[in-house]
């Protein structure tokens, strides 16, 4: 899969193409997949009644035109509500995708929908582990399936029955403490380490912790990277994957890059 491959340098469409589209929505996944996207990142959470669906934030009131807790609706509440009506690309002056019939996609329906296609599901509660599990076996996904999660409770399960797993910040927490020590870890009980380059105002030595977890056989990602001035210090540091909003951006960069290691070989 190759976002655990470590010679790849995978463009992982964050929420989809979501500077430009709204986020978690089949728009923005297909469109971050039009323009060439290696691999999908997206989040999940339930309903009330049980169903897996692709949302980022404990209510709707950013991404919908509803308010409200996932968690308290129904998936038919969820699904009568915009999920395109809140995106705006230019400050609030317009609202392009508004009344368009964009919906807050089930898990199901991503899976089905993009068949072949590498995903990195951040699994954002652990409400979400049994159904997430189910739906992956019974599309047959898991080999190409990263799941991760901050939350330790929500990704550790997973690796008790062999899924490819993330690091949850329980996890990066203890590489922090041993990439300060002498020597290397030779195993990590993850295959990817999923990180941002700051995390509440504090700097993460993500070149360090690229270092270590590539020594022990693990690839790096890092989220969410839009700059490609920042993305091309990350490649060169030997991060694996760049989790992005804009992939266009990035992939014309990883492009540019390859043609200059092309020119200097010749």
């Amino acid at each position: 899969m190759i976002l655990t491959d470590l010679s790849a340098h995978p463009v992982v469409a964050h929420r989809g193409d979501s500077a430009h589209h709204p986020e978690n929505t089949f728009a923005s996944f297909d469109r971050a997949l039009a323009i060439g996207a290696d691999a999908l990142e997206f989040d999940l959470r339930v309903t009330r009644d049980g169903v897996a669906v692709v949302i980022h934030d404990a209510t709707v009131d950013r991404t919908t035109s509803g308010t409200g807790a996932v968690a308290e609706m129904t998936l038919a509440e969820l699904r009568a509500l915009d999920a395109g009506s809140r995106f705006t690309p230019d400050g609030g002056a317009t609202h392009p995708f508004a009344r368009r019939g964009l919906v807050v996609p089930t898990f199901a329906e991503m899976l089905e929908r993009y068949r072949e296609i590498p995903l990195l599901i951040e699994v954002k509660v652990p409400e979400a582990v049994a159904e997430t599990r189910r739906l992956i076996t019974e599309h047959g996904a898991r080999d190409r399936v990263l799941l991760d999660s901050t939350d330790h409770g929500a990704v550790e399960p997973f690796r008790a029955d062999g899924h490819t797993t993330g690091a949850s910040m329980k996890d990066v927490l203890a590489l922090l403490r041993r990439a300060c020590l002498p020597g290397a870890p030779a195993r990590l009980p993850y295959e990817a380490l999923c990180i941002p380059r700051w995390y509440n105002g504090i700097p993460v030595p993500v070149g360090r912790l690229a270092s270590v977890a590539r020594r022990a056989g693990t690839t790096t990602h890092v989220w969410t990277v839009n700059d490609p001035h920042v993305a091309a210090s990350l490649w060169r540091m030997g991060v694996n994957g760049i989790i992005t909003d804009d992939p266009a951006a990035m992939l014309s960069l990883r492009a540019s890059l390859a043609r200059g290691e092309q020119n200097a070989e010749r």
